[in-house]
């Protein structure tokens, strides 16, 4: 069976033009390689209810399809709990106690990569992790045995990364996001995960714990980001830029379609006419600035 591509919106609210251009370059990459193109809904955290009918409505929209089942992860957690468990049983998890507050005000370790956890509780003992109990729940963090490791992305070639101590389940139980995404990436069959550029900084994590777990890492490919006049990354308070803030102010679904694709090099929609002429290596590999609803944006 081929490898599957995959777009794996979370439902905190409406997708954005930036979100809605990461999910073009998705598909394009999986349909042009022959690849079946997944959808995932990643609503471990901050769901927001319709939210999820609302992001599907509006990738249909622009010609974003799928193949198969959209899969959930909130239905997930047996295949969470199942790989937690045997890196707990090789010894390669440990309770954590700190408050992101401690984490921020502590020293970081001899030798560490900046941004790294400092290890406070790697080495508790059984006492002071029972004392520790009574004050607050523990998150569990992966016993890492390196400090940093290299993937590489199409994009953006080699790139090597820290690789700390980094937390699996959270201490609300939830399973946390480094963790959900490779057991889901490696169940489902995804061989090409194509995201946001502003993820290739977890991907060294991720690719490590699934070397741990014996599982396939994916090909890789980081996309720029849409931004906002000012370089920041678009979000909601710049205005139009969901599908129905454009529609209200007179500008159409295929019209923000051909915007997208333009800002990629790439010819008016529909989608499936564009496969012939997407080629991933011509992509920009800067920060598009959204221009704003209009002839010479959407």
């Amino acid at each position: 069976m081929t490898s599957a591509g995959r777009f794996a919106p979370s439902p905190s609210g409406e997708l954005h033009v930036g979100n809605l251009r990461t999910a073009i370059l998705a598909w394009l990459f999986a349909r042009s390689t022959g690849r079946p193109f997944l959808m995932r809904v990643e609503d471990l955290d901050r769901a927001r209810a319709g939210a999820e009918a609302e992001q599907l409505r509006d990738l249909a929209a622009i010609g974003v399809d799928w193949d198969g089942d959209i899969v959930r992860q909130t239905g997930r957690g047996p295949l969470y709990a199942a790989a937690i468990d045997r890196l707990s049983a090789s010894g390669m998890t440990y309770e954590c106690f700190c408050t992101r507050r401690e984490i921020q005000e502590a020293p970081s370790a001899p030798h560490a990569p900046q941004g790294a956890y400092p290890g406070t509780c790697r080495n508790l003992t059984e006492a002071e992790r029972e004392q520790k109990r009574a004050a607050r729940p523990a998150a569990l963090r992966l016993r890492s045995n390196v400090r940093e490791a290299t993937v590489q992305d199409v994009l953006h070639g080699s790139y090597t990364g820290v690789v700390d101590d980094f937390v699996l389940r959270r201490n609300d139980g939830v399973t946390a996001y480094n963790l959900a995404v490779v057991v889901d990436d490696a169940e489902q069959g995804v061989g090409q995960v194509v995201r946001g550029d502003d993820l290739l900084p977890s991907t060294p994590r991720q690719a490590y714990l699934a070397s741990l777990l014996n599982m396939p890492a994916p090909e890789y490919a980081h996309v720029p980001l849409v931004v906002n006049a000012t370089g920041a990354r678009l979000a909601k308070r710049d205005g139009a830029v969901t599908l129905a803030d454009l529609a209200r102010a007179g500008v159409g679904v295929d019209e923000v379609r051909d915007a997208l694709l333009a800002s990629l090099g790439l010819p008016a929609g529909p989608l499936y006419g564009v496969l012939a002429h997407f080629d991933p290596l011509t992509l920009p590999r800067e920060p598009w600035v959204w221009p704003g609803p209009g002839p010479r944006g959407a």
